[in-house]
């Protein structure tokens, strides 16, 4: 079957969502949908700048855990228009948790100055963040279509003029005049993540396979604290980081604080270095976690902040009321992405990206907490004021050409070799090993991509962020660059530099 749109946007989490939204009114736009990725799955909230004074502090807190690799620029305009996204998506129909005078009600997480994480169900605001807009574009009448899309068609001259769509009845392909991805982050390219397995880089490799660039693929980031269950492998349940913004503490086996002399912060310091201390502490004292102790905060916030969390501890036999919970660092995030401008537009005419899958600038080298599903609505609004703005015409077909992805021969040794070699804490040596294995693993999605993070991963020979070399440990001025990936004529990482002022 084959049809026509303008738009068609790969994706139905937030980021997703919320182009589809902003296009309804004016484009023909349809989902594609091969789950929801990741969105609902979030847990501590939206960070949301209030007051005349926060935005400058919201920026500041940002490019802080950023490493200084952050687009100021974009920076700027995340936290700027993201209270006015948070404002629309309250009338919408989102519900977010509020204190007794009727106001939001606002916790403090890792990294940041103040309390201005928003959240709602306590525990649960990404689910209600996806309730709020999947309900929406019901109401719209946006079309959704249940499928994964594995190939893009690109025209004779160069623009991205549909996609290749694998449904439960068979292939299709839908043409259009835009192509958006919000396919999300890699999760699933790793043994252990907080990502849903359907997470696994798929826009990514399709970027890729179209001549698109990726960026800052090494700054892949660990978050310091999913449930350890006792099996280190596929989605994770996560411990939200405002379980410590309310006062619990990480310990080792003896009872002392990790986190107590390595950061001003403590436990509330950036992801990449709590995650780090983590690592150091499990490595040292030869355990497969930590402890998190949430034993002083009381019984009754527990109950009403994070419920998620109290029932997840409960199913492996853990009260986290009266006794510490197990926790260990797991894939979580990806920095950086398909490369993009302000509005979501790859090198590739015809092609977006926005959410995780793209490398906006705005999380540099390490994202702050809380960003994520900011980023998803700032950046999904502003691709669809582009795209309502100035949609690129209908391409010229000439004779055109699919650009498919595909499957992997041996997933599971790919998440092997990433998870040993390119992880928390990287060498050289280590690195070299993975390369060479990727080299033998065939050329499916999660072996692209694997490729791109390890390539990335060698050529910076220093540490920064969520990128920590044992070889390299200093972050090195000659290494302020980023590193853009396209494939070569052979469909491997060729790695370029591009100073970190002109990254934009």
């Amino acid at each position: 079957m084959r049809r026509s749109v303008d738009v068609v946007v790969i994706g139905s989490g937030v980021a997703g969502l919320s182009a589809a939204l902003g296009l309804a009114a004016t484009r023909d736009v349809v989902v594609l949908s091969a789950g929801s990725g990741s969105t609902p799955w979030a847990q501590g909230g939206i960070a949301a700048a209030y007051g005349a004074d926060d935005p400058l502090d919201h920026a500041h807190d940002t490019e802080i855990a950023g490493a200084g690799f952050c687009d100021p620029r974009n920076v700027r305009a995340l936290v700027e228009e993201g209270p006015q996204r948070l404002a629309e998506l309250i009338s919408l129909g989102a519900r977010f948790d509020r204190d007794s005078d009727g106001s939001l009600s606002r916790t403090l997480e890792g990294g940041h100055d103040r309390p201005r994480v928003v959240h709602a169900g306590g525990d649960a605001s990404g689910a209600e963040v996806h309730r709020a807009l999947h309900d929406a574009a019901q109401l719209s009448g946006i079309e959704t279509v249940s499928g994964r899309a594995i190939g893009l068609i690109k025209s004779a001259s160069g623009q991205i003029a549909g996609v290749l769509v694998e449904e439960d009845s068979g292939v299709s392909q839908i043409d259009a005049r835009a192509v958006v991805l919000a396919t999300g982050g890699i999760g699933n390219a790793y043994l252990a993540s907080t990502n849903p397995s359907s997470v696994r880089g798929d826009g990514l490799a399709l970027a890729l396979a179209a001549g698109a660039s990726l960026v800052d693929m090494e700054f892949v980031q660990f978050h310091p604290t999913a449930l350890f269950t006792g099996d280190v492998s596929g989605q994770m349940p996560l411990v939200t980081e405002a379980v410590r913004g309310e006062g619990a503490v990480l310990r080792d086996f003896q009872g002392r604080s990790i986190m107590a002399d390595v950061h001003p912060r403590a436990d509330l310091a950036p992801r990449d270095i709590v995650a780090r201390a983590i690592e150091a502490t499990m490595r040292r004292d030869g355990r497969e976690h930590v402890w998190l102790d949430a034993r002083s905060i009381p019984v009754e916030t527990i109950r009403r902040r994070f419920p998620t969390v109290l029932e997840s501890c409960r199913q492996i036999g853990v009260d986290m009321l009266r006794e510490p919970i197990p926790v260990t660092p797991a894939e979580h995030f990806l920095c950086g992405g398909i490369r993009t401008d302000r509005n979501g537009a790859t090198d590739v005419p015809g092609l977006y990206a926005i959410g995780e899958a793209a490398a906006t600038g705005v999380h540099g080298a390490n994202r702050l907490a809380s960003n994520s599903l900011l980023e998803g609505l700032v950046f999904g609004r502003r691709v669809a004021a582009a795209l309502t703005l100035d949609l690129p015409a209908a391409a010229s077909y000439g004779k055109p050409s699919s650009l498919t992805v595909g499957e992997d021969r041996e997933p599971e040794r790919i998440r092997a070799i990433l998870s040993e070699y390119a992880g928390i804490r990287r060498d050289g040596a280590g690195l070299q090993i993975a390369t060479d294995e990727l080299d033998t693993v065939g050329d499916g999605a999660l072996a692209t991509v694997a490729r791109a993070v390890v390539a990335a991963a060698i050529t910076r020979e220093d540490s920064r962020g969520c990128h920590w070399r044992s070889d390299y440990p200093r972050t090195d001025d000659r290494w302020d660059s980023h590193l853009v990936i396209r494939l070569d004529d052979d469909g491997r990482p060729a790695v370029r530099r591009l100073l970190h002022a002109a990254a934009s």
